[in-house]
């Protein structure tokens, strides 16, 4: 039995899916609680390339809900762990530690050499940042984020809803308090879960993506919904 087997057996994905996801060049900007199930997961479908931007270092807060790394990593870049970890899990992959914050500067530039960008980030003005630069480059953008029990993901693509169709007003979204980090570890794991798939049904182009839709879930009461935020 080959690594990529039970998939390959999905007509949804076979040979072609698999062909497309060696191929494919996906970057996850913050790799945290979200990115954690967002990486492991890229990585075991075979992703070819994988991207990481972060530029903070692992701690022991971390480890309720960042799988990713483990308590004799403390101190060390998180991309770095992270690079080692995924290329453990499979060689296939070739994995791009970018160990810097995303900022004007570098954005256009990085976001550039990939073909999907994934959110793992926590803060509005880094998603602004993000939805901006893949409407430009013409890149889509998988949007996700989570608070206590709750997450939300929707794909954002040029032509179609963006992060200002969800949050037009950018000065009184910035002006927000944060909403705390108080958050039980599986929130992170689903919503993550969910954008590393859809990632691979842009990729392998299968089933109906959240394009112009935005999903909800809420893990106290498994109540979900998909809105439509079309433009």
């Amino acid at each position: 039995m080959t690594r990529y087997d039970r998939q390959l057996a999905l007509p949804e994905i076979g040979t072609e899916g698999q062909r497309r996801l060696a191929e494919a060049k996906v970057v996850i900007i913050g790799v945290g609680g979200l990115g954690s199930p967002i990486a492991l997961y890229l990585a075991g479908a075979g992703v070819g390339t994988i991207g990481l931007v972060d530029d903070d270092v692992v701690s022991i807060s971390n480890l309720q809900r960042q799988v990713l790394y483990s308590e004799p990593q403390q101190g060390r870049p998180k991309v770095l762990c992270a690079k080692e970890r995924l290329e453990s899990l499979n060689g296939d992959v070739t994995v791009v530690a970018h160990n810097t914050r995303l900022n004007s500067d570098n954005a256009k530039d990085i976001i550039s050499r990939y073909d999907i960008v994934i959110d793992g980030t926590d803060n509005f003005a880094t998603r602004f940042l993000i939805s901006d630069t893949c409407e430009a480059l013409h890149k889509p953008y998988i949007y996700g984020a989570i608070n206590a029990f709750e997450g939300q993901v929707a794909v954002l693509c040029k032509g179609h809803a963006t992060y200002r169709t969800l949050f037009p007003n950018e000065h009184e979204m910035l002006a927000m308090p944060h909403p705390g980090k108080a958050v039980v570890g599986v929130t992170p794991a689903v919503v993550g879960s969910v954008e590393a798939g859809q990632a691979l049904q842009l990729i392998c182009e299968y089933g109906e993506p959240l394009i112009d839709r935005l999903w909800t879930i809420d893990l106290r009461t498994m109540q979900s919904f998909i809105l439509e935020i079309g433009n």
